[in-house]
């Protein structure tokens, strides 16, 4: 098998993020993720640069690289040419190839991206669907996203929206051949199979956790596990 860092170097974003890094920490100061949570792109540049297995390793099973909001601060700053946040995505990418990320708490909330944001894609042509949204399980919204769902065919109206309706405008409904054609896409292009990989290895790690787990839907213990997790460990201030 291949090391790790020439799978990487397979990934096109890693190839053109990862050019010659002199471990300056300019992504570091003027990364906001870092600012925020425990987190500091030079560190992650440092240990690919090791071309170590081990280290590479340690990575993909960590929290680190979960962190990045990708907002590309990093690529306008690197007096290198280098993109931290391209070779994010590229460790992020191996981690769900070879199930590492359940590794990590962070991690294991793919399931719940796939979940959630991955399957409205087939249901309804969005990535975020207001409709989709259960406000239960985001009260950090407050009142804002059970008022929409009360009042929707208002609140639309009002924003020139076409909500489930044929025609132009916010939401509109999607036709089912346009949506069994983005399906074929994931298909072929191996989205289809990317999705299998993350529930296969999310499904293992909830019966090494003793959890339960349904292979659909969002009404199970595994799935509100991942959602809800947390910790306290993440962010800066909290390991001071």
């Amino acid at each position: 098998m291949k090391n790790l860092f020439d799978i990487l170097m397979e990934d096109i974003r890693f190839e053109e993020g990862l050019k010659a890094c002199m471990n300056c920490g300019v992504c570091t100061a003027i990364c906001p993720a870092a600012e925020f949570y425990d987190y500091d792109p030079r560190k992650i540049v440092y240990a690919v640069q090791s071309r170590e297995d081990e280290e590479i390793i340690k990575l993909l099973k960590s929290e680190t690289i979960w962190y990045c909001g990708e907002c590309m601060s990093c690529k306008t700053r690197c007096p290198r040419g280098n993109t931290p946040g391209f070779i994010i995505m590229a460790l992020r990418t191996l981690s769900q190839k070879l199930g590492y990320f359940t590794e990590s708490e962070k991690g294991r909330q793919q399931l719940a991206i796939k979940r959630t944001v991955g399957e409205n894609i087939f249901k309804y042509g969005y990535c975020a669907a207001t409709y989709a949204v259960n406000p239960k399980m985001h009260p950090e919204q407050g009142p804002i996203w059970e008022y929409i769902l009360e009042n929707t065919d208002d609140v639309f109206e009002r924003l020139g929206g076409q909500i489930n309706g044929i025609g132009t405008g916010p939401l509109r409904k999607i036709p089912q051949d346009a949506l069994d054609e983005l399906k074929k896409i994931f298909d072929v292009t191996g989205g289809t199979a990317f999705f299998e990989t993350i529930e296969d290895y999310s499904k293992k790690k909830a019966s090494e956790m003793g959890i339960q787990f349904d292979d659909k839907g969002t009404d199970n213990d595994y799935f509100v596990e991942v959602f809800t997790a947390n910790n306290g460990t993440h962010t800066s201030h909290e390991n001071k």
